[in-house]
């Protein structure tokens, strides 16, 4: 799992207010509308989609709030945006790569939010292209270890594209191909193989470690800072903070 994926889990474990988990539902809502207007509001047609509407089951979101967002983008109901993704990069302290995706109705405003969380918190915007090449899509789905060896995700994922198989000792994370994510999950469960979540992310290639709280705060603060603005979809990080400092400022 990567460290920005395990800095959220532990705040979901710490227990997530009614506005972070309204945010949530909005983030991945306005997720469901971008990818069902760029590939088509059919989950079986668009893999994307697919793997979007499959996440926001994973966090619980009302079926009906995901039909509302496939009828808006297929124009069948009226309310939707014309949201544009948009990209940043940067860094945070202590040389932290960030990269940060924005689905936004106003680039101007994205802009302006994420500049300001940048500059609030010691971080610094960089030139497009500067640290996007850090990151790799990548297909990831999580299994709870507990009960599981890793001998039967291989058996049931690797006619279904999954690629490797790591493990923190609480969970294994499965890899493949962003394309391959749906049908990876569903061999994975068809052999009777839990899975907490499955996600298309963006993988770093090289990790910065932190090894002091100081630190870690001042990372994990701009990352905050950035998840509070309306228009961030997704932060990316290359960093690596021990479970126990993780914890530790959690």
């Amino acid at each position: 799992m990567s460290g920005h994926s395990k800095w959220a889990t532990i705040k979901r474990k710490k227990g997530a207010n009614d506005a972070k988990r309204g945010k949530l539902f909005a983030r991945l809502i306005k997720a469901i509308e971008a990818a069902a207007r760029d590939g088509g509001a059919d989950p079986d047609m668009n893999p994307t989609l697919a793997t979007m509407v499959q996440k926001a089951k994973d966090a619980s979101v009302p079926k009906d709030n995901i039909q509302r967002a496939l009828d808006r983008a297929a124009g069948k109901e009226g309310g939707g945006a014309d949201w544009e993704t948009v990209y940043y990069e940067g860094y945070a302290p202590g040389g932290v790569a960030l990269y940060v995706q924005c689905l936004t109705d106003n680039r101007n405003r994205a802009a302006a939010d994420v500049r300001s969380a940048f500059t609030k918190h010691g971080g610094s915007l960089a030139e497009p292209g500067a640290v996007n090449y850090l990151f790799t899509r990548t297909g990831v789905i999580e299994v709870p270890a507990d009960g599981v060896e890793e001998d039967d995700l291989l058996m049931a994922g690797l006619d279904a594209g999954l690629e490797d198989v790591t493990s923190d000792g609480e969970t294994f994370t499965a890899t493949c191909q962003p394309e391959d994510v749906i049908q990876l999950r569903k061999a994975l469960e068809e052999a009777g193989i839990t899975v907490a979540s499955s996600d298309s992310t963006m993988l770093p290639s090289v990790q910065v470690p932190l090894t002091d709280e100081e630190s870690a705060k001042k990372v994990l603060r701009l990352i905050d800072a950035l998840e509070d603005a309306d228009d961030v979809q997704d932060i990316y990080a290359n960093y690596d903070i021990s479970d126990d400092i993780l914890e530790a400022v959690a």
